[in-house]
């Protein structure tokens, strides 16, 4: 079974997220990052979710702040101000072992076998790469949530042009990117395309996701007039499972770090000289630009929901 480990900022389509990859692969560990949540939030939120299912899963707490830039509010509009939906009233606390520490040493130990799936910000993943530049070789694979390129009009959901894990911390991202990892990106492009009811899930009979959905269901109904949810971070773990119902290309990427456009993916449009080449000697990546929606709902329903 392939090994996972999940770096979140745990709101709640990463609580679907979890809960999806908990149950398709072997979740080896949880780690946490500011982003939805202040990381503290994130942690005790990540133990409560393994509490929930009975998971004998640990828990690492990463980084509270982005790398360089000033953070930005959390999104307790959408998520709760607990992060959860305010459904809970959560037991755990926020003590943990780094979280930077455990990906290096859980790669080192392990070497072309772990899959990292990164569906926060990607502050934990740049210091990964700063103090163990090796991780880019011995990761099997990193699977992050994040960016908007474009296709079928999905652009940024922070700004015009921003996707928020990227704007969380533009600058980590542009130097998760810009290394030679082995990275498929899974953009609003493709999460955005997939939205479940409120009715579907009712549906899976779990009353811990049902419970949580409320406050983010509310918020869409307000904002949207639609009564169901985009779960971004669960299409990371459809991806794992079949990739095949994804349409994928394969550029290199960058981030805008700063300007009116901070916090953009973009990738080389034309293959025209330039004589400065923002992605020279770039790897490129996988990018999915294009999904099965039936498909991958049914796949995610099917597995989420408790017989």
């Amino acid at each position: 079974m392939r090994k996972i480990i999940i770096d979140t900022d745990i709101g709640v389509d990463d609580a679907f997220a979890l809960r999806y990859g908990s149950l398709l692969f072997d979740l080896i560990g949880i780690t946490t990052v500011d982003g939805n949540v202040p990381v503290d939030m994130a942690t005790k939120n990540a133990k409560f979710f393994c509490k929930i299912y009975k998971k004998n899963i640990k828990v690492y707490k990463g980084a509270s702040r982005p790398l360089s830039i000033k953070p930005t509010p959390p999104s307790f509009d959408i998520h709760g101000s607990d992060g959860l939906g305010q459904a809970y009233e959560n037991p755990c606390d926020a003590k943990a072992d780094n979280a930077v520490n455990f990906i290096i040493e859980s790669v080192k130990r392990a070497p072309g076998e772990i899959t990292v799936i990164a569906i926060g910000p990607l502050t934990n993943i740049a210091m990964v790469l700063n103090l163990y530049p090796d991780f880019a070789k011995e990761v099997k694979e990193l699977i992050i949530m994040g960016g908007a390129f474009g296709t079928h009009g999905h652009t940024g959901n922070m700004s015009n042009f921003a996707e928020f894990n990227v704007f969380k911390d533009p600058n980590a991202a542009d130097l998760v990117l810009s290394s030679s990892t082995p990275i498929t990106i899974v953009p609003l492009d493709v999460t955005n395309e997939v939205q479940i009811t409120a009715d579907e899930i009712q549906k899976t009979h779990d009353d811990f996701l049902i419970n949580i959905s409320k406050f983010y269901l509310d918020f869409s109904i307000k904002q949207k007039g639609f009564n169901g949810m985009a779960v971004h971070d669960a299409l990371t773990i459809a991806y794992l499972k079949n990739p095949d119902n994804f349409k994928v290309i394969k550029k290199p990427c960058r981030v805008i770090t700063d300007g009116i456009a901070a916090g953009q993916t973009v990738i080389p449009l034309s293959a025209a000289p330039s004589s400065n080449n923002c992605f020279k000697d770039l790897t490129a990546h996988k990018i999915c630009i294009d999904v099965n929606v039936d498909a991958v709902k049914q796949g995610l329903l099917e597995t989420l929901t408790l017989v």
